[in-house]
């Protein structure tokens, strides 16, 4: 008698995928895209972020000060800053024991649209990147495009992308968690930098993932020796 079998989309059928976990980096059949997962918008007077152990978005805290993030904001899933994250930002900036901060990559999503509120998965483009040091940790941002967005849809690096815009984000990312009177918290961006490398900062946080949470095949397996499928 042959082993029972796991039908193809049950899984998808009956529970909702984890926006981390659950979906994958690359969007299959849609050429040089990734997914990415919509956490803020640009009009949220509060924070959301990820709650990771659920797969829900949480409400991490209010903005602090007028400043609101300019663009879309996000992670890739299936990404994980860690040692070869870390690794690459120390490389680049001769600062050394860089570590990843332990999260999914971050992507800020360029698009002329407004959008009401995060909470939804998006086809973007890789176009560049901020080299973001957090204290002792890499905390690279992915700039990418909405994929066929008329305004900004076309861009192929960050080269091409309105300076005013890129510098609207560095003001944002140097000066989101400080704090008036304290001096002890410390972020620097060492470098914006191309396409090409933010393609290999995303494959190097993908290959930290498969490190820390095991590759997709290792955890398909796992999961078919639970329902005992051969």
């Amino acid at each position: 008698m042959s082993s029972p079998r796991v039908p193809k989309d049950l899984l998808g059928s009956l529970f909702l995928a984890h926006p981390w976990h659950g979906i994958p980096a690359r969007a299959p059949g849609e050429g040089d895209a990734y997914n990415a997962y919509v956490e803020i918008v640009p009009t949220d007077a509060v924070k959301y972020e990820l709650d990771k152990a659920s797969g829900h978005l949480r409400l991490d805290r209010p903005q602090r000060f007028s400043s609101l993030c300019p663009t879309l904001y996000g992670f890739i899933p299936q990404t994980y800053c860690g040692r070869q994250v870390g690794a690459r930002c120390a490389e680049r900036t001769g600062v050394p024991s860089l570590a990843g901060d332990g999260d999914p990559m971050d992507v800020c999503v360029l698009t002329e649209k407004p959008l009401a509120h995060g909470g939804f998965l998006a086809h973007v483009l890789p176009i560049g990147g901020l080299r973001m040091i957090d204290g002792d940790q890499a905390d690279d941002k992915i700039i990418a495009v909405l994929r066929s967005d008329l305004v900004f849809g076309n861009l192929k690096d960050v080269s091409e992308c309105p300076p005013g815009l890129v510098e609207r984000l560095r003001h944002y990312f140097l000066s989101y968690k400080q704090r008036p009177g304290d001096p002890s918290y410390h972020v620097s961006i060492a470098e914006v930098y191309d396409r090409t490398e933010a393609l290999e900062v995303i494959r190097r946080s993908q290959a930290d993932y498969d490190d820390q949470y095991g590759s997709l095949a290792a955890r398909a397996e796992a999961l078919k020796q639970v329902f005992g499928v051969g």
